[in-house]
C-alpha cells in the first residue's frame, strides 16, 4: 500500500468498477463487458480527456487539480467520505500514529476525562482501530478486547464473533470502510492490521478490494456477553478528537429499565468498592 499516483489509480478503479452505466444515466448496450464503466466514460463524465484520465489510472499522474478532483467525485458519484479520501491521497494523510497505551500524544487531559466516566463505559481508538485508552468500566464489559493495545477490527472478523453478532456484515463492513478512509496506507500498523486479515478472512479482502470508505457513525448500537450477566444490548455516541484525524472516543450508554442498565450499575458498583474498603 502506498499513498500518491499509485493509492489514487487503484481508488479511481475501484469505484469505476462499482459503478453501472445506470447509475449516471447511461444506456447499457448489449454485450457489455466491463464490470462497471469505461475509462472513457468516466473522463466524459468529468469533463476530462481520457488519455488524462488514463493517466491517473494508471499512476503516471498523482497532482490533479482541484477543479479535476471535484469533477472526478461528481462523475463517479463519491460521498463527502469517498471526496476526503480522494483529496487525502493526493495531499498526504496527516493521522498522527499513537502506540497502544501511549496516552502523551493524546494528552493526559484525555486520559483522565475517560477515567472520570466511571458509570459510563467509554475508550478511545486511534486510526488503525486499536484501542489506545479505556476506562475500567469499558474494560469490564469487552474484556480483553477493549484493553489498551488491542485492535477492535481484529476482534469483529474473529470466527465466534461474527457468528453471534446481529447484523455482523453491516457493521463490519462500515468498519472496513471507516480504516480505509482514515488510516494511513504508509502506516505499518495500518500493514500488519490489513495483512493479517487479508489472510484469515475472505468478506475482509473483498471489502478492503473495493476501497469503499465511509465516516464514523456518531451513534448506534452496541451487543456484548458479560459473564454472569448474559448479552447486553448499549447504545454507543462517537466524538471525534480534535487535531488527531481517526482518533475517536467511544461511550457507550443502556436505557433505564433495561437489563443493560441494572448490569452497568452492579459493574460500576464492583469497580467502586475496593476504594471503600
Amino acid at each position: 500500500m502506498s499513498t500518491g499516483a499509485r493509492g489514487i489509480g487503484h481508488f479511481l478503479r475501484a469505484r469505476r468498477d462499482a459503478l453501472q452505466p445506470e447509475d449516471v444515466g447511461l444506456v447499457r448496450e448489449p454485450g457489455r463487458r466491463v464490470p462497471g464503466l469505461r475509462r472513457e466514460e468516466v473522463a466524459d463524465l468529468a469533463g476530462i480527456s481520457a488519455e488524462y484520465y488514463l493517466r491517473l489510472e494508471q499512476g503516471r499522474d498523482h497532482q490533479p487539480s482541484g477543479q479535476v478532483v471535484a469533477a472526478l467525485a461528481r462523475a463517479l458519484r463519491l460521498d463527502g467520505a469517498g471526496r476526503e479520501y480522494l483529496s487525502r491521497l493526493i495531499t498526504g494523510f496527516l493521522s498522527v500514529p499513537a502506540a497502544a497505551g501511549d496516552t502523551a500524544g493524546l494528552g493526559d487531559h484525555l486520559a483522565a476525562l475517560v477515567d472520570r466516566l466511571g458509570a459510563a463505559p467509554a475508550f478511545v481508538t486511534d486510526a488503525n482501530k486499536d484501542v489506545v485508552i479505556s476506562n475500567p468500566l469499558a474494560r469490564a464489559l469487552g474484556g480483553h478486547a477493549l484493553e489498551p493495545g488491542q485492535n477492535l477490527l481484529l476482534e469483529l472478523f474473529a470466527p465466534q464473533v461474527k457468528l453471534t453478532t446481529p447484523q455482523w456484515e453491516q457493521v463490519a463492513r462500515r468498519a472496513v470502510a471507516t480504516l480505509r478512509l482514515f488510516g494511513d496506507p504508509d502506516s505499518a500498523r495500518l500493514q500488519q492490521v490489513v495483512g493479517t486479515l487479508a489472510v484469515r478472512d475472505e468478506d475482509f479482502r473483498r471489502w478492503w478490494a473495493a476501497y469503499e470508505v465511509a465516516a464514523t457513525a456518531l451513534r448506534g448500537s452496541f451487543s456484548c456477553t458479560v459473564d454472569g450477566f448474559g448479552r447486553l444490548e448499549l447504545t454507543y455516541e462517537n466524538l471525534a478528537v480534535p487535531g488527531h484525524p481517526g482518533h475517536v472516543v467511544t461511550l457507550l450508554r443502556a436505557q433505564p429499565g433495561t437489563a443493560a442498565h441494572s448490569a452497568l450499575q452492579v459493574l460500576s458498583a464492583r469497580r467502586r468498592a475496593p476504594q471503600l474498603l
